[in-house]
């Protein structure tokens, strides 16, 4: 008589796939691609001291001091403002001037405002002492408890008297060249009506 065959065992040990990978088909090379990733001797990690830090933002073509700028977004969002220099944060120094259409000096993302054609005479203007750290928030007013964040009888923050006065004379030079056409185009909002495209215009 023809000896039965003998059925395999269901308790035998899984088998392994092979180490090299040039034996084994895809799925396998899958798994040993997983098994061995960030294990090479080949992967390092970069120091924080190799890191390069971002430079100062460049200028958008044609963006000179003097040119008329239109603010996109903010409390002042689509008013017009003279660009005054770039800051050492990238940012953009701009006033309105206040006394023509009530924007103040200010810091703007060049990101967020359309230069114009129009340029404005800035000379016997100096703002050269005008930074950051001008614009810097006082650390007393910041500290309060959150019952006063909220309660109606909380003081607004407004603005110092020595950075009014200090507004009113950087700002007299550039109000004193200033002709009736040019103040009429700062106090004239910015605004798009129906069949008006922002990429058909010419600023």
């Amino acid at each position: 008589k023809a000896q039965a065959h003998a059925r395999p065992s269901r308790h035998l040990a899984p088998q392994l796939p092979p180490k090299h990978p040039g034996k084994m088909g895809k799925a396998g090379q899958a798994r040993q691609v997983f098994r061995t990733y960030g294990k090479t001797k080949s992967a390092s990690k970069v120091k924080s001291t190799e890191m390069k830090t971002p430079g100062q933002q460049k200028l958008k073509k044609g963006l000179v001091p003097g040119s008329v700028l239109i603010m996109l977004a903010g409390r002042f969002r689509g008013r017009r403002a003279v660009f005054l220099k770039q800051l050492a944060s990238g940012l953009l120094l701009v006033t309105g001037p206040y006394a023509v259409n009530g924007v103040p000096l200010r810091r703007v993302n060049q990101r967020m405002c359309i230069g114009t054609s129009t340029k404005v005479d800035l000379k016997g203007s100096d703002f050269g002492k005008v930074d950051d750290a001008y614009f810097a928030k006082n650390a007393a007013a910041k500290k309060g408890k959150k019952d006063e964040m909220f309660s109606k009888d909380s003081p607004k923050s407004e603005m110092s008297a020595e950075k009014k006065a200090g507004q009113k004379t950087m700002d007299d030079a550039i109000v004193k060249g200033l002709g009736a056409d040019h103040k009429a185009y700062l106090k004239a909002r910015f605004s798009l009506s129906s069949k008006m495209y922002p990429h058909e215009l010419k600023f």
